[in-house]
């Protein structure tokens, strides 16, 4: 998780290509972005990599180890692993970028509205933040899709809910500093609305510690949803996603190892692919480190 004290440094006066060069020259936005790209082209176009249907069963190649013909070797109902896994950066990337956008809005909504105003609806929002973070986000999110019902979509509700708390607290802090300054006196003073202060002069500069955050956050979701789905919470067979995949081989770690293997290392890249991106960013927007790039 980042602190709310990230500001840009860049200035107004910066430009995107000044923004771009910083970039280019950070080798983990790079390496993190580049597997990212690779991730979102097999998600995308599918068919280019794979020709096998990743839910067509094959009784008589199951659990055939990797091979020219199957790449990543075949599972117990005797589908190519390969092209589950290629099918699978589809729903595991969805989920990461929906529940991160469940998240992002509402927690963003709530801290604004709490660090802006304040008072007596700061203080209600804030301890509801607080009731949430209380318990063990996994716990949390287990207990949500027990209520709603096992399936991708309320894993995915479940997730952006557990992880609202974190874009609250971030965008109260970030306001209450931004909610002082000179500027927003001005816009007062010149008859500006709430509405429009908080579009338009708030949330502007809160941007670039959201940006590191839902990237950080999209790899912890696709984590998640994959403990999920381990759990026969989340995506229900026979949907071809990597943490459903993990749960079917765990039988057969022994038997054929590459059916665990794979999926686990798809879950890993792009975790840890995401996860260099925030890191990137959040050297780009801090002041401290910024400079140096």
């Amino acid at each position: 998780m980042i602190t709310a004290d990230l500001v840009t440094p860049l200035g107004e006066q910066a430009s995107w290509v000044v923004v771009g060069k910083r970039l280019l020259r950070n080798k983990a936005f790079l390496f993190g972005g580049s597997v990212v790209l690779v991730f979102l082209l097999l998600a995308f176009f599918p068919q280019l990599f794979t020709h096998y249907n990743p839910i067509e069963k094959d009784l008589a190649s199951r659990l055939l180890p990797p091979s020219a013909a199957h790449w990543f070797g075949t599972d117990d109902l005797g589908r190519d692993v390969c092209a589950r896994i290629i099918y699978g950066a589809q729903v595991s990337l969805r989920v990461g970028l929906l529940s991160v956008g469940i998240a992002l809005i509402v927690g963003s909504l709530i801290g604004v509205v709490a660090g802006y105003f304040g008072g007596m609806v700061g203080e209600i929002l804030m301890r509801t933040i607080d009731i949430i973070l209380a318990f063990p986000s996994i716990l949390l999110a287990i207990l949500i899709v027990a209520i709603l019902g096992p399936g991708l979509n309320n894993a995915m509700i479940a997730i952006g809910i557990v992880n609202m708390p974190l874009y609250a607290r971030l965008l109260r802090s970030t306001t209450l500093q931004v909610r002082n300054q000179e500027f927003i006196e001005a816009s007062h003073a010149m008859g500006a609305s709430h509405t429009r202060i908080i579009a338009f002069h708030i949330l502007p500069n809160c941007l670039s510690p959201l940006i590191v955050q839902a990237t950080l956050g999209i790899g912890a979701a696709i984590l998640e949803t994959a403990g999920l789905s381990f759990l026969g919470l989340g995506a229900q067979p026979p949907t071809p996603e990597w943490g459903t995949m993990l749960s079917n081989a765990k039988d057969f770690i022994r038997m054929a190892p590459w059916t665990l293997t794979f999926p686990g290392l798809a879950i890993t890249a792009v975790v840890v692919a995401f996860n260099l991106m925030g890191d990137g960013l959040r050297d780009l927007f801090d002041p401290r480190t910024a400079k140096k790039m």
